[in-house]
């Protein structure tokens, strides 16, 4: 690498350390090499999407960070980040282990040498030897306080590294459990949080209820439009599920075409309702396609909805809603069905 190279390299790292301290973005790798990328102009509908970002004005959304380098990094494993993470945090702890450990060995040490100066001044000792001793003495006292003002620094250092970690640990957390495209719960933050809250309710007693929500003939209108039309109406769905959900709920991607939404301390009947709303709100909606402005008429939803039950597990509630929803499909779709609809009849319900 000539020094122009260098000198160019080192420039666009340090546009890209600007750039994440200005917008307020922890510096993990792949923020830093979303804003170098930037830095370069070599991807101009990458330096278009962060103008537009950067136009709005103070911190960028970690959410909104994270989508560009999916977008155009292709990074969408944040668990690898979770590992390097955790790496990074033992290593900090494996320094300040080494430092205690150091410490201790000083500490000995001095120990080792003041037992051995009560002996000699025990046994009397002249002038000149009390002077060496002294003299000894201090050196080591010097020796045991450089040593722990060392260890200070260390522990400090590592305390102030350790909560930045810990805040930067958290935010990835989050977008563990974000579905990408949508930017509402995946499977894994719905499987945790419904354990959570069916944990809540067996204690309680209080009702939880549970929506499982899938768009009708989704499949076809991804072969009619394509994927980036049929990823607009997933958006939709989800951006319905959050303005018509209360903010003690969850909404969540299950996967595919498929939603669920958690609904605590809700009872059926309600839930019906929220559904219900949900449901012609999605119908409401008039789809266009953004490059043509093509009207692509309306999707609808089919919504299955159960209620916990004393002694459900999370399988045993979602089975129910599960139930429900294919119900609702092999009865027509576009409709609301619960566990009260169903009748015990063997074969009584079909998958569409």
């Amino acid at each position: 690498m000539t020094n122009l190279d260098f000198e160019r390299a080192s420039g666009f790292a340090n546009a890209a350390f600007a750039l994440l301290k200005r917008t307020q973005i922890p510096p993990f790798p792949v923020y830093f090499e979303l804003f170098y990328t930037y830095a370069t102009g070599a991807n101009e509908q990458l330096n278009a999407d962060v103008n537009d970002l950067l136009s709005r004005g103070g911190p960028i959304p970690i959410e909104d960070a994270s989508l560009l380098c999916e977008k155009y990094l292709d990074i969408k494993d944040m668990d690898a980040k979770l590992r390097e993470m955790s790496a990074v945090m033992v290593r900090k702890i494996d320094n300040v282990n080494d430092a205690i450990g150091n410490a201790m060995v000083t500490a000995n040490s001095y120990s080792g040498s003041l037992q051995q100066a009560s002996g000699d001044l025990a046994g009397g000792i002249d002038e000149d030897a009390l002077k060496l001793l002294s003299s000894r003495l201090l050196k080591e006292t010097r020796r045991m306080q450089d040593m722990n003002r060392r260890l200070e620094m260390e522990l400090e250092s590592s305390k102030d590294d350790i909560s930045l970690l810990q805040r930067d640990l958290d935010e990835v957390r989050k977008q563990t459990v974000l579905d990408p495209l949508t930017r509402i719960p995946n499977r894994k933050g719905l499987d945790e949080q419904l354990a959570i809250e069916v944990t809540q309710a067996e204690s309680s007693g209080l009702p939880l209820s549970l929506l499982v929500l899938d768009i009708d003939h989704f499949k076809a209108f991804n072969d009619t439009y394509g994927h980036l039309t049929g990823d607009q109406v997933l958006r939709l769905v989800a951006q319905v599920l959050k303005a018509n959900l209360r903010s003690r709920d969850m909404p969540a991607r299950f996967g595919g075409e498929e939603f669920v939404a958690i609904l605590p301390e809700t009872d059926i009947n309600v839930a019906i309702s929220i559904a219900e709303r949900i449901r012609q709100a999605v119908q409401s909606k008039e789809l266009l396609k953004r490059s043509t402005n093509e009207k692509l008429g309306r999707i609808t939803l089919s919504v299955g909805v159960a209620q916990f039950q004393q002694g459900d597990t999370p399988v045993k509630l979602m089975d129910r809603a599960d139930k429900s929803l294919y119900a609702a499909k092999s009865s027509g779709r576009n409709q609301v069905v619960s566990q009260n609809d169903l009748t015990d009849t063997p074969g009584s319900i079909g998958v569409a």
